[in-house]
């Protein structure tokens, strides 16, 4: 009897260290929280730089493992008619360039995680290999961004420089064509996720 009790404790001791020390990995998803966050497009022309501001975007941001983290997941999505600069016949040009008629949103989805490095106390530093879709086009991209944990949010913030002619877009000119804009556009976003 006193045999089968000291191997019943034993075990039940044994459970309880696996579960102590054994890292147990939950995936927890965030919501991108449109209110906090901020997209903008910077680009240049014949006459001045411009930028325009997503007023609607979507996204999600998956990790597991927080200890240790790991990004299983990132996507977010800008509905393209919420590109705003303030200046309607600008944004009409826009919007035509884009064929918002056909295509109601811009997308990233992470495929793959190139880089995740520990800077500081849950201040990482990430790179993300993914699908960038526009006007119909897609193209894999990678993405260098940080990332911090903090109070039951994520705050990723970054920057990306593309080329219009990449997704098949002509840079849209105005007034006949005399006013022309360069191909090559950066994208600047610091975005906030909450549980």
């Amino acid at each position: 009897m006193t045999n089968l009790l000291r191997k019943k404790t034993l075990s039940a001791s044994l459970v309880f260290c696996l579960l102590l020390f054994t890292k147990i990995s939950v995936a927890q998803t965030y919501n991108l929280d449109d209110n906090a966050s901020f997209l903008e497009v910077h680009g240049t022309s014949s006459l001045h730089d411009w930028h325009v501001d997503a007023e609607t975007q979507n996204g999600k941001i998956t990790v597991s493992n927080l200890d240790d983290l790991e990004l299983n997941a990132l996507s977010f999505s800008v509905e393209s008619e919420s590109l705003k600069s303030g200046k309607s016949g600008m944004d009409k040009n826009t919007y035509k360039a884009l064929n918002t008629d056909e295509y109601k949103t811009i997308t990233f989805k992470m495929s793959s995680v190139k880089s995740l490095e520990l800077v500081s106390d849950n201040n990482y530093k990430v790179s993300v290999i993914g699908d960038m879709t526009i006007s119909g086009v897609t193209k894999s991209i990678t993405i260098d961004l940080t990332l911090k944990l903090k109070d039951n949010k994520i705050w990723i913030e970054g920057e990306k420089s593309i080329k219009m002619t990449d997704y098949g877009i002509e840079p849209p000119k105005a007034l006949l064509g005399t006013i022309k804009t360069g191909d090559d556009i950066k994208i600047i976003f610091k975005s906030v996720f909450q549980k």
